[in-house]
C-alpha cells in the first residue's frame, strides 16, 4: 500500500451490515486516490471490515448497543440515554486521536452521530435525510437533520432523482447534501446461473434469526438448489449442506458477489444497501422487510409501486409468493465510478 500522510477515518454504523459494507467502495477509492483510511466502529462492523481490509489502521469506538424491540419506537426511545453517552464518548475518542495524529485530514461518518471534528472536514454519510416513524416522522427527521447540520457535507448514495431511496432522501432544506450515486462493493459478471435460490440475512438479533428460522422451514422440502447466507459474524467461516439447502454462516465481498452473479433469484431484507448492491448487479429480487422498521417497509412498498420487485411480511411469506418476481423489472442501475472530485474537501487544512 502506498504510504501517505493524509488520513481519514471513516466511521460506520454498527447496525447490521450495510453501513458498513457501503463503506467498502468509498474505501477502496480512498486508497486510489492516495488517501489512507482509519477505520472507525465497533462490534460486528469492525470485525467485517478487518477482514476485508486486514493491512488498515483500526480504531474501536464505543458501541451504541442498540437492541432490538417488538415494539421498535419504544424499544428506540427508551435506548436514548445510552446512545447518547456512547455518542459523547465516540466524539471524545475522535477528537482526541486528531488532536496526536496531525496527519488525519478528514471524517468520514456513516450515520455515527459523534464522529466529527472541529478540525477537520467532517462528511456524514445517510440515505435517510427524512427518518420515518410513522405519528413521529417529523420529530425523528428534524432531530436527524440537526445532526446533519453539524457536518461539513452530507453524502447521500443515490442517484440525483433519490431513484432508490425515494422520500427518505428527499429535502428542500439547506443541509449541503451531496448526491454520490449508487454505492455498492460488488461488480456485476456474467456466471452460470446454477443456484436457485439465495437468502441473504442481515440484520440485529433476535429479529435475524426470526426470520432465519422462518425461511428455512419454508424451503426445508424444495427440490431446488437453495443458499442461504446467514449473517453470522463469527471467528471463522464455514459452510455446510443439509438435502438441497447449503449453508454459510458469513461470506466476504469477493464470495458473496460470485453466489449473487450465479443466483437466479434473491431473497433478503429491503435494507437500504442490499438494494444498492443487487441493482449495480442487475437482479430480481423478493424482499421481506423488517417488521416494525419503517425505512425498509417504506422502501419495500416504494419499490414494488415502481413496478421492480416484489415484497412480503414475515409473517405472511410462503416460498410461493417469490413467483410474482416474474412480473416485475428487477432492480438496475449502473455502476458509481467515486473520484478524486469527491475529496477535494479533504484538501483543505486543518485548524489548528
Amino acid at each position: 500500500m502506498k504510504a501517505t500522510q493524509n488520513k481519514i477515518i471513516i466511521a460506520p454504523l454498527n447496525w447490521g451490515l450495510g453501513h458498513a459494507s457501503r463503506c467498502v467502495p468509498i474505501i477502496k477509492a480512498l486508497l486510489e486516490n492516495n488517501f489512507t483510511p482509519i477505520i472507525a466502529s465497533d462490534g460486528n462492523a469492525l470485525i467485517f471490515l478487518r477482514k476485508e481490509f486486514p493491512n488498515l489502521e483500526y480504531l474501536e469506538i464505543p458501541a451504541y448497543n442498540i437492541s432490538y424491540h417488538r415494539n421498535l419506537k419504544l424499544g428506540l426511545l427508551l435506548q436514548i440515554p445510552k446512545v447518547l453517552k456512547a455518542v459523547r464518548e465516540e466524539r471524545k475518542i475522535i477528537n482526541d486521536f486528531i488532536l496526536k495524529n496531525t496527519d488525519v485530514v478528514g471524517i468520514i461518518s456513516d450515520n455515527r452521530f459523534g464522529v466529527r471534528s472541529s478540525l477537520v472536514p467532517s462528511v456524514y454519510i445517510t440515505h435517510q435525510v427524512n427518518v420515518l416513524s410513522g405519528s413521529t416522522t417529523f420529530f425523528t427527521s428534524y432531530f436527524h437533520q440537526q445532526i446533519i447540520k453539524k457536518f461539513d457535507e452530507c453524502w447521500i448514495p443515490d442517484n440525483e432523482n433519490s431513484e432508490f431511496s425515494g422520500k427518505l432522501s428527499s429535502t428542500k432544506k439547506n443541509l449541503n447534501t451531496k448526491f454520490i450515486g449508487v454505492l455498492s462493493r460488488f461488480k456485476k459478471q456474467e456466471l452460470t446461473q446454477n443456484t436457485d435460490v439465495l437468502i441473504i440475512l442481515s440484520g440485529i438479533e433476535s429479529n435475524r434469526v426470526f426470520l432465519e428460522n422462518k425461511l428455512i422451514s419454508a424451503f426445508k422440502n424444495d427440490t431446488r438448489n437453495i443458499v442461504f447466507v446467514l449473517g453470522k459474524i463469527e471467528p471463522a467461516q464455514k459452510s455446510w449442506k443439509k438435502e438441497n439447502i447449503t449453508y454459510y454462516n458469513y461470506v466476504l465481498s469477493e464470495e458473496l458477489q460470485n453466489l449473487i452473479n450465479s443466483s437466479k433469484i434473491i431473497i433478503c431484507r429491503s435494507g437500504y444497501s442490499s438494494i444498492m448492491d443487487l441493482a449495480v448487479l442487475d437482479k430480481k429480487v423478493f424482499f421481506i422487510p423488517t417488521e416494525h422498521q419503517d425505512e425498509q417497509e417504506y422502501l419495500a412498498s416504494f419499490l414494488e409501486t415502481k413496478k421492480l420487485a416484489p415484497f412480503s411480511k414475515m409473517k405472511d411469506f410462503v416460498k410461493e409468493d417469490i413467483s410474482k418476481i416474474e412480473n416485475y423489472k428487477g432492480l438496475k442501475t449502473t455502476e458509481t465510478k467515486l473520484d478524486s472530485d469527491l475529496f477535494r474537501l479533504f484538501e483543505r487544512k486543518r485548524k489548528l
